[in-house]
């Protein structure tokens, strides 16, 4: 049959779950923090459910989250935030050090997330400030990463700049792009994904990621043209409202869907490869019983887990 890459699930909200603590304004970088044996959990967790590859904890390590600055991801409240620049350098090694524990069994992504804030492509900075921005992070994971994953480009002009960037180092380089949740032709901006195709041609992978499972074929389909290794992984949440999107609300703000158990995100997921996916997973709100059913899907199927 097909060789598949099974991408592990969410971090940041799997983390977030497993404190007991309400998100903070750092995120999961907070438990990267506070509490580091939870994340070395999680990575286990999603190797034990049978995924190939460990996302760092990276997502949301950039010097404008660590200074206070805006992001969705961020909790609501008011709350005291300290300059954690002079961190960066090592939480990216804290969070490396974290995932080589799984290295034997699970090739490592380094995960580079947006600038500004998750889907918001209209507070991406321009591209002679984002490129050494995304080529900074991506220089630091690049060592000891087996390729550089790009996540949740919501713009075109986004997917250049992280391309640029990781073209600065020596690992493949791929770029996952979010969708509109009712239109998975078009990406967060509003933009064509056809167009994003069109840059994602230069990289190493193409993927759609945390956006609504079922506008993942639409998204597919549109990947296909870039005539690399493409996939998908979606997020469990209800719906990235309007209200998200212009910054109206927080991270607090979303919530899970109770309609996506692990058995029927695997349904999903398993659609995706009649479009030519090769590489699926998970995103936020997607844990390891949705990897481990995945898995089982696959190995039923005949596919090998690669």
């Amino acid at each position: 049959m097909t060789d598949i890459t099974l991408l592990d699930g969410g971090m940041g909200q799997e983390l977030i779950r497993r404190s007991g603590k309400p998100a903070s304004p750092l995120w999961a970088t907070q438990i990267l923090i506070d509490m580091p044996d939870i994340v070395a959990d999680v990575h286990a967790a999603y190797a034990d459910a049978g995924a190939t590859v460990a996302t760092t904890n990276t997502y949301a390590i950039h010097r404008d989250r660590l200074r206070g600055g805006s992001s969705n991801h961020y909790a609501s409240g008011d709350v005291a935030l300290l300059d954690r620049t002079d961190q960066l350098a090592d939480l990216l090694t804290q969070a490396l050090d974290i995932s080589d524990r799984v290295r034997a069994r699970s090739r490592v992504a380094g995960a580079v997330g947006p600038l500004g804030a998750s889907y918001r492509s209209d507070i991406h900075p321009p591209a002679n400030e984002a490129i050494p921005l995304y080529a900074e992070i991506a220089g630091h994971l690049a060592p000891r990463s087996d390729m550089i994953l790009f996540e949740t480009i919501a713009s075109l002009d986004a997917a250049r700049a992280c391309l640029a960037a990781g073209r600065k180092t020596d690992r493949p380089v791929w770029l996952a792009f979010t969708v509109d949740d009712e239109d998975g032709s078009r990406l967060r901006s509003g933009e064509r994904m056809a167009d994003a195709a069109r840059i994602a041609a230069d990289a190493d992978a193409a993927l759609a990621n945390c956006s609504a499972p079922e506008v993942m074929p639409a998204a597919l389909d549109a990947l296909q043209a870039a005539q690399v290794p493409f996939g998908a992984y979606a997020n469990g949440f209800t719906k990235i409202t309007q209200a998200f999107l212009e910054g109206g609300t927080t991270a607090d703000d979303l919530r899970q869907r109770e309609d996506l158990t692990p058995d029927i995100y695997a349904t999903h997921a398993m659609s995706w490869l009649d479009h030519g996916a090769t590489i699926i997973g998970g995103c936020c709100e997607v844990g390891p019983a949705h990897i481990a059913e995945i898995a089982r899907r696959l190995r039923a199927a005949g596919h090998t887990i690669v």
